[in-house]
């Protein structure tokens, strides 16, 4: 058996620590799968395309994150020729995942409609439905939301809905057939992170699909956090796009992803109010004054 003493303890064989990386091992799935609609996918990481200062650097900062699922709006795409879309065109020699969103709906029957122009347009038939009927916060309708994956679900598409961090709707989400469901930490674009860590945490453990968490991520922390709470992957667009170095961003998030899944399955030690060292206290002599006291009485 190979690798270093770490990798033999895991027993992971061939797939040496040393050699690829725990972490290379694990994002390959062989320990650790991500599958979604019965899709295996190596990455973690999705990756919104709108924002970046360029082409050329999409196409870098795309490189750097390892993403296999990009997303993008369709109201953005040239419909009528998809293969000569400003965006598009330049992913057509990779291997991707398009999860085309519903970005601009303001209702469920907007979104059933974007959704379906998109399948006959070729970009496949996952979605992501995203109905937002506020502005200035872009907030997702609950309700519009839920009755757009009910129809889609029935119109065959892999659903994966942008939502809220509510327990109870990314459950009954769940229930009405959505392949994933996607929680918002915090507003799109905001930066503010989780928002509410408690809500996260509940809707992963009574999740029976995966959670992956989208919108208001701000940085590398916010990505270790959710995936510390134990989010089965992230969606970001502007922390990376918008970034002084959007490359280095990718890059630093991908390792945040992979950082944030490891220490969830290594699983975190309690917290405590009070401190506990880290040495065993026996064989160490009573401090001074126990002694003292002791010999007083």
């Amino acid at each position: 058996m190979g690798g270093c003493s770490y990798c033999r303890w895991r027993g992971f064989g061939a797939c040496s620590f040393c050699r690829r990386g725990l972490n290379e091992v694990i994002a390959a799935g062989h320990h650790d799968p991500f599958v979604i609609n019965g899709k295996r996918l190596s990455s973690r990481f999705f990756l919104g395309t709108g924002r970046f200062p360029s082409p050329a650097v999409l196409q870098m900062a795309l490189d750097a994150s390892g993403a296999e699922v990009i997303t993008f709006a369709v109201r953005r795409v040239n419909l009528e020729s998809v293969e000569d879309d400003s965006i598009l065109q330049h992913m057509a020699d990779r291997e991707l995942t398009f999860l085309p969103n519903t970005s601009g709906a303001n209702n469920a029957d907007e979104a059933v409609r974007i959704a379906r122009l998109a399948r006959a347009a070729g970009l496949g038939n996952w979605i992501k439905v995203e109905i937002s009927a506020n502005p200035r916060t872009l907030l997702p309708d609950p309700i519009e939301t839920l009755r757009a994956t009910e129809q889609l679900v029935k119109d065959d598409f892999v659903v994966l809905p942008y939502t809220s961090d509510d327990p109870i709707l990314c459950k009954r989400l769940e229930e009405a057939g959505a392949s994933a469901v996607m929680p918002g930490g915090a507003p799109i674009g905001s930066g503010l992170g989780i928002l509410n860590p408690y809500n996260i945490g509940l809707i992963v453990e009574d999740a029976k699909v995966p959670i992956i968490v989208d919108a208001g991520i701000g940085s590398a922390v916010d990505v270790v956090r959710a995936m510390e709470l134990g989010a089965d992957g992230i969606l970001v667009n502007t922390p990376v796009a918008k970034a002084n170095d959007p490359v280095a961003m990718a890059r630093a998030m991908r390792l945040a992803v992979e950082a944030g899944r490891t220490a969830y399955q290594a699983g975190r030690i309690p917290q405590r109010k009070y401190a506990s060292a880290s040495s065993e206290a026996e064989g160490i002599p009573a401090p001074l004054y126990a002694a003292s006291h002791e010999g007083s009485q």
